[in-house]
């Protein structure tokens, strides 16, 4: 990619993955144009804040830029305020709403996700709230401000970090779960149950089996939420937080490879080898393995930009890091690293308040998940890096992956 043919690599999406894609590219020799392309006003931020810390008064916007514009400017990276409607693949062009077209040798899609939308009577009501965006952030915090009650729709975790933000303001909260737990696609049973208990014990009201069939209004304005068991749930905010859907309409547009998000190889390319997909909007799929694979989180967006930029400098290697993800709910913090999916096995270490859950899958461990225990969290991401011990090496540390990791360490010091 040298000379006036050049074109430059165009990213779509200016979250984590796509900034993440675009600074690779500099740092590893790249010097062609790079363009991120991204719908806000703002400049590029972090996400995990907005329903943490941006959610409490003392939140600040501008300390959740991921670059400063001079950096942005000093590395050659146009930044295009716009939404991108189209790509011409045949005349690799991209489209932009109030820009010109950008050419493109290729293009790399991090869309992420948005919250799936949920069609409800009152869904236009002022007081109902969803949470994706920096504004989202900032408009909910003010409404928070001035709520006695707030009910959130959905058990999942920006619901329960949102109800944890809520009760710290003192606000009365209570959540609505369809499904019989909280978290119930993402955590097994007994996580579900300390997140459950923690919320309880700070005056949470949790309703499982239980869904919205209409946000009641008055003046304009959400004043409750009417459940399918016919009770009506006082609220000055609703929150719908009942999930997110993959942004691939852009990719369905043009005629890429789509199946609940953007379909890519293990190598993130899609069906269009001059198109990349990462990120929240990406579905990796691995036939001869029979995996198919879609992640919502910062690490795995990070990962994925990375290798995108490896992937266009000419790195060629199937993808592949391990998953973990954080969330902190008040003073609850659970870090989860693998993915459990289908397990045979669960085995519980700890106590009630500090405990991780071991995940095992034909006797191998795929997976962790550790409330309040970041130090075997930390070991178990450096034990899973390494391999996935069986359990009858677990079974001879009564599962101390700390014990089982310092020995690696110690085998790979010996040999190197």
């Amino acid at each position: 990619m040298r000379g006036s043919q050049v074109r430059g690599v165009v990213v779509i999406g200016a979250g984590h993955a796509g900034v993440e894609t675009a600074v690779s590219l500099r740092s590893g020799g790249y010097s062609g144009p790079v363009t991120v392309v991204g719908a806000e006003r703002h400049l590029p931020y972090q996400r995990p804040p907005l329903s943490k810390e941006m959610l409490a008064d003392a939140g600040d916007p501008d300390e959740l830029t991921l670059r400063s514009g001079d950096f942005f400017r000093d590395q050659r990276i146009t930044l295009c305020h716009g939404t991108a409607v189209d790509i011409d693949r045949a005349g690799r062009q991209v489209h932009v709403v109030g820009s010109r077209p950008v050419d493109y040798d290729h293009v790399v899609l991090a869309t992420g996700a948005v919250p799936r939308r949920l069609e409800l009577p009152g869904r236009s009501l002022r007081g109902v709230a969803e949470l994706r965006s920096l504004d989202d952030a900032i408009a909910l915090r003010a409404s928070l401000a001035g709520a006695r009650r707030v009910v959130v729709l959905g058990g999942g975790f920006i619901g329960m970090e949102v109800a944890s933000a809520a009760r710290k303001r003192g606000v009365e909260v209570a959540v609505l779960e369809l499904g019989d737990r909280l978290l119930k696609r993402a955590v097994s049973p007994p996580v579900s149950e300390a997140v459950a208990a923690y919320h309880r014990a700070e005056g949470v009201q949790l309703f499982f089996g239980e869904h919205a069939t209409e946000l009641v209004g008055s003046a304009g304005h959400v004043v409750g939420v009417r459940t399918g068991s016919g009770r009506v749930l006082r609220a000055d905010v609703v929150v719908l937080g009942v999930g997110a859907t993959a942004v691939d309409d852009l990719a369905r547009r043009a005629g890429l490879d789509t199946d609940g998000g953007v379909v890519v190889d293990r190598w993130l390319a899609t069906s269009d080898p001059r198109i990349t997909a990462i990120g929240d909007c990406a579905v990796v799929c691995d036939p001869a393995g029979g995996t198919r694979q879609r992640l919502e989180s910062i690490q795995n967006a990070t990962d994925q930009g990375r290798y995108a930029a490896a992937r266009i400098l000419g790195e060629q290697r199937p993808f592949h890091a391990l998953p973990w993800f954080w969330s902190n709910q008040g003073a609850l913090r659970l870090q989860l690293v693998g993915v459990a999916g289908d397990v045979d096995k669960l085995v519980v270490r700890g106590s009630e308040g500090r405990f991780s859950v071991f995940c095992l899958r034909g006797g191998r461990l795929c997976a962790v998940e550790s409330v309040n225990d970041p130090g075997s969290h930390m070991a178990a991401r450096r034990l899973l890096e390494r391999g996935t011990p069986n359990e009858a090496e677990l079974l001879a540390v009564d599962f101390d992956v700390r014990v089982l990791a310092r020995r690696a360490r110690t085998r790979e010091n010996a040999v190197a």
